[in-house]
């Protein structure tokens, strides 16, 4: 990890929140696998579905949000294959603007980017395991 992460951030604070992070990532992993295709939102189960995954990317983003704020901006860029400022952006789309979310972006969301992220918050908890801040 860089030396340009201040040592006054509570590291044990931010794993936890990593952690908690993960766990919904894999919620969303595992409730996305019933979701074929962007049509299957749209069913009532499908809903139920949509509605949960939406409420737990509010809650990863919001994770990131104060992650970045608790490490002054510091720690997320160490971890460049993310466009950090769309995964919180994300959720404030999803937060603010509820009754009207893409369900198609939603779809491609899940697809396409919850792997690499799913990814990468397991190597930055690995990252935080072996290197104590």
């Amino acid at each position: 990890m860089s030396k340009t992460v201040p040592k006054e951030v509570d590291w044990k604070l931010i794993k936890g929140i990593l952690k908690k992070t993960r766990k919904a990532l894999r919620d969303i992993t595992r409730r996305f696998r019933r979701i074929p295709d962007v049509d299957s939102f749209r069913t009532l189960r499908g809903r139920e579905r949509r509605d949960s995954i939406c409420m737990l990317f509010i809650a990863v983003g919001e994770s990131f949000r104060q992650i970045d704020h608790r490490t002054n901006k510091t720690f997320l860029p160490l971890y460049p294959e993310i466009v950090w400022k769309d995964v919180i952006g994300f959720r404030n789309i999803l937060a603010h603007d509820y009754f009207n979310i893409n369900e198609m972006l939603l779809f491609n969301h899940c697809q396409t980017h919850l792997p690499l992220l799913l990814a990468t918050v397991n190597r930055m908890i690995e990252d935080l395991e072996k290197e104590p801040c």
